[in-house]
């Protein structure tokens, strides 16, 4: 089996991290997430995923992560069988299919051009429903022109918004409410603490990449459209399926739920517009 080479740099090579998150996770005896074509990708890829730095544990709190959000998206799509899911900053994420959509939905990934060729030649496309890739900057503006308005939306972003400039993460977000007539944002994000931490994170540190971004109080983006509230905030250490962390991991958590400042430094974010 010939394999594709990936070169990424900077906060795009963060994608192959959080893959390998996913995939490690499958190979658990109790996985948290359970993404099987995260680890039928990896296969496919001609890339020393060591470089990454990504532990057995670190792989956990990946794929914890993105349970979280599947389970809002899911929740939301229970709630809006016709609805407009778009995911932003997709990477190489098979979120479409572990969410599984229905056949009224309109699911539109979006990445930089460079991602979307590499997923178009890695990763499978749903069967059936409306599907579409769009490859540009999320802070394009011009993209969102040939995404669907007439419906309700959900927009689900996952280690984007930390990559971004206080400035063009504000814009995404005003952009996104006006674009759309009602819906909910989902998206994960860290405190100035956890901004400063970086050099800690190894898939960060040794892509080379840099975060600005930090979201100190989950408020603030409410004054940025009339409407826009928030419905929850969830504390990564704290989040459900935490459990089924390895002991390690497990550990890890408990000190971070009970260490001030550690505690909010990454949490997940729940908007309705």
């Amino acid at each position: 089996m010939r394999r594709e080479k990936v070169a990424l740099h900077g906060a795009p090579e963060t994608m192959l991290a959080t893959l390998y998150g996913r995939a490690l996770d499958s190979r658990a005896a109790h996985p948290v997430l359970g993404d099987a074509e995260a680890a039928r990708t990896v296969r496919l890829i001609d890339y020393d995923f060591r470089r990454t730095g990504v532990t057995r544990t670190g792989a956990a709190v990946i794929a914890l992560r993105a349970r979280v959000l599947d389970e809002w998206t899911i929740a939301f799509l229970s709630r809006h069988p016709a609805a407009t899911v778009l995911h932003l900053a997709c990477g190489l994420d098979g979120r479409v299919r572990r969410v599984a959509p229905g056949p009224a939905v309109c699911w539109v990934d979006v990445d930089y051009p460079e991602v979307t060729a590499v997923r178009e030649r890695l990763l499978r496309p749903p069967a059936g429903g409306d599907y579409r890739l769009i490859g540009s900057s999320v802070t394009d503006g011009d993209w969102l022109r040939q995404v669907p308005a007439d419906r309700p939306t959900a927009v689900v972003f996952e280690g984007l918004s930390m990559y971004l400039h206080k400035a063009d993460g504000e814009r995404l977000i005003r952009n996104l409410t006006a674009r759309f007539p009602r819906g909910e944002l989902f998206f994960d994000a860290f405190t100035t603490f956890g901004i400063r931490l970086e050099g800690l994170i190894p898939p960060v540190r040794r892509a080379g990449a840099t975060l600005h971004w930090a979201v100190d109080d989950p408020r603030e983006p409410q004054a940025w459209h009339e409407g826009l509230r928030c419905l929850d905030v969830v504390r990564l250490c704290e989040a459900p399926g935490a459990e089924r962390l390895p002991p390690a991991g497990r550990l890890g958590l408990w000190v971070t739920a009970r260490t001030p400042g550690l505690r909010d430094a990454w949490r997940l974010l729940r908007y309705a517009f």
